[in-house]
């Protein structure tokens, strides 16, 4: 299988072999499962003091007295016996409000929750090593779909797939230079697309996180001990992302477990990814 490189200005340049990666067996199922297994690792585990609630003097009643057994805190300071359980009451200048008041127990003013998050629950779904490899390779072949691409919402027009370029676009320092090459390309649409911003619903708003922004291309470097250039100039380029052949992860490739990313490849990524999934 062969595809047609594109130089900077959109023209076709010259035709290089496809590694077999692309023709792997679209699975979504398997992008899904390990999609949710990688993104489950960014949790953050989050849970309740295991002692919250039972901080507290509160002690049973006991029956006989027509009240409900619930504890109740205690009166205050220096009062035994029956004068310890009490109500609301004045000693030394202080007022006991919450004397005799539930506690402990969930449904009382004070009380515990009834069933709080706890630290210790397993937040991280497991996936088998080569079931995650398949699906590694079912996402980078479905990136060479051009229904998939399109039914993620991308504006591809007439564009072949994979969408190869010349190593050049790796040496643009510019973010103005890499919006231009974009649209050059035939990208302007998907450009216009990811520039719009929208205010998000919900209470989203108000844990910073307000504004959604579209998803854009993914444009994949070689891995090299040297950062590429591109890898700082597209960074201010709304909803594009630029990575190299070893930062390949299921969230890039496939956000949202949804397969079928418009990727930007260079011909020397294609042989780093030969060599990657030989």
């Amino acid at each position: 299988m062969k595809t047609n490189i594109l130089k900077l200005d959109g023209k076709k340049g010259k035709s290089i072999d496809i590694p077999l990666v692309f023709s792997e067996e679209l699975r979504p199922d398997l992008i899904r499962r390990a999609f949710h297994a990688v993104r489950s690792r960014r949790y953050q585990p989050k849970g309740a003091d295991p002692l919250a609630g039972f901080r507290t003097t509160a002690t049973g009643w006991g029956t006989g007295g027509g009240m409900s057994r619930i504890p109740r805190t205690k009166a205050g300071p220096k009062r035994k016996g029956r004068s310890a359980k009490g109500r609301r009451y004045r000693s030394k200048g202080r007022w006991f409000p919450a004397a005799g008041r539930g506690a402990i127990i969930p449904g009382t003013v004070g009380g515990r929750q009834a069933h709080p998050p706890k630290s210790c629950k397993i937040l991280i779904k497991k996936i088998n090593t080569k079931e995650l490899g398949k699906a590694m390779r079912s996402a980078i072949a479905s990136t060479a779909v051009p229904e998939l691409v399109k039914g993620r919402g991308h504006s591809i027009g007439d564009i072949t797939l994979p969408l190869v370029v010349d190593d050049k676009f790796m040496s643009l320092e510019k973010t103005k230079g890499v919006k231009e090459t974009l649209s050059t390309i035939g990208l302007s649409t998907e450009l216009e697309r990811t520039s719009k911003r929208s205010i998000r619903a919900g209470i989203g708003k108000l844990r910073g996180r307000k504004y959604r922004t579209k998803t854009g291309p993914l444009i994949v470097v070689p891995s090299s001990e040297e950062k590429q250039p591109i890898l700082k100039a597209a960074r201010n380029v709304p909803g594009v992302t630029a990575v190299s052949v070893n930062e390949l992860d299921m969230d890039m490739l496939a956000p949202g477990s949804h397969a079928g990313r418009l990727t930007i490849w260079t011909e020397s990524a294609i042989k780093d990814l030969q060599r990657r999934f030989a």
